[in-house]
């Protein structure tokens, strides 16, 4: 086992001799820290957060072992604990091994053979339990995804088709042209809204599945292709698209991550332009090689302020109520970037414009 892949123990005793020996016996099969008081041993936990087992002698002068596994249980919780001691303290280690203080003791005179065993069982515990808690992270942040998933979809599901629904009650009795229209266009923007939202829904559901394949990517059609998708809305709108593609080589990276990290930052360029602007563009850049793509999504819309800046990436946020939105797009972008390796950097003003540059790792080369 190499070095520092070992299991890293502290060992607590106020007999030097005893410390000498423990470290003798188990310096080849551990990584060993030892000490002669609490206080080292403390300076030991800070210095060593990955330290897995920690055992200490319970007879020492003004702190036993119990006492110091006490003082260190709630400030270092994930080490396991263990106790050396001799038949006489066996009640007080009863107790502590009832409260929970420590996982299991070990008597004197001890064997190599019972300690490797003793340090084996007490990592491999560390190692579940080390586990479990992350899980618990993970579960619980999922639990309050959920949450606000289903808030979501039940809001921005029902309020567009609740639109819908009033305008045909209104359409119902409506004789006039003109007002009809006014009606169809109002059911035509709720519709809008509730495909963009289920498409999030889609990408999100997509990137959850956690599955990356290879593509060959040829940016010049990729990007050619996507903005073909904004021609008549942005002719509509008055907005220009420059277009700057340069490709050295081959690249490959997971082609449906690649198209949601486009759709959703074009799509957001083109949405969040200023309304009098007589000049509105969205200039899309991409430089790629042989080791990264860096693609460059810029606009002169409505901005964002900087203080919101850092919260755009999280599930729902919507920085602004200039246009309505899911809340998915940024975050199903970072998502995306998460799952090929890349990377993402904003640059806002309000008034001004926005900046998003995109770094993506070739799947081709090891470097990036």
């Amino acid at each position: 086992m190499e070095k520092q892949n070992k299991i890293k123990v502290l060992y607590l005793d106020d007999e030097p001799n005893n410390l000498i020996c423990f470290m003798a016996s188990f310096r080849f099969d551990y990584t060993i820290f030892i000490a002669p008081n609490a206080e080292k041993a403390i300076e030991f936990l800070q210095a060593h957060p990955d330290v897995s087992v920690v055992l200490a002698d319970q007879r020492m002068p003004g702190k036993t072992g119990v006492d110091f596994f006490e003082e260190i249980r709630e400030l270092y919780p994930s080490p396991v604990r263990m106790l050396i001691t001799a038949f006489s303290d066996i009640e007080a280690v009863i107790d502590a091994v009832n409260k929970g203080s420590i996982f299991r003791y070990i008597k004197k005179p001890w064997s190599d053979d019972e300690i490797k065993s003793a340090i084996d069982e007490a990592h491999k515990y560390y190692i579940s339990t080390t586990m479990l808690a992350a899980k618990n992270v993970e579960l619980q942040a999922a639990y309050e995804e959920l949450g606000k998933f289903a808030y979501s979809v039940a809001h921005d599901l029902r309020g567009p088709l609740l639109s819908v629904l009033g305008a045909l009650e209104i359409a119902r009795d409506i004789n006039s042209v003109d007002e009809m229209r006014e009606i169809l266009g109002m059911m035509e923007l709720s519709l809008t809204k509730l495909d963009d939202f289920v498409q999030s829904i889609h990408e999100y559901y997509t990137l959850k599945k956690g599955l990356v394949s290879s593509d060959k990517i040829d940016f010049a059609t990729l990007i050619h292709d996507m903005t073909n998708l904004y021609a008549s809305g942005s002719k509509t709108n008055n907005i220009r698209f420059d277009l700057s593609v340069s490709q050295d080589g081959e690249f490959t990276t997971d082609l449906i991550s690649l198209k949601i990290i486009l759709s959703n930052l074009i799509t957001n360029a083109v949405k969040y332009q200023k309304k009098n602007e007589t000049d509105k563009y969205v200039a899309v850049t991409v430089i790629a090689n042989s080791f990264r793509a860096e693609i460059e999504v810029a606009d002169n819309g409505i901005g964002i302020r900087e203080e919101y800046i850092d919260r755009i990436f999280d599930i729902f946020y919507r920085a602004t109520s200039e246009q309505t939105g899911s809340g998915f797009g940024l975050y199903n972008v970072k998502d995306a970037l998460r799952k090929i390796s890349g990377d993402i950097v904003v640059q806002s003003q309000i008034g001004v414009g926005s900046k998003f540059k995109v770094t993506i790792p070739n799947m081709n080369n090891g470097r990036n």
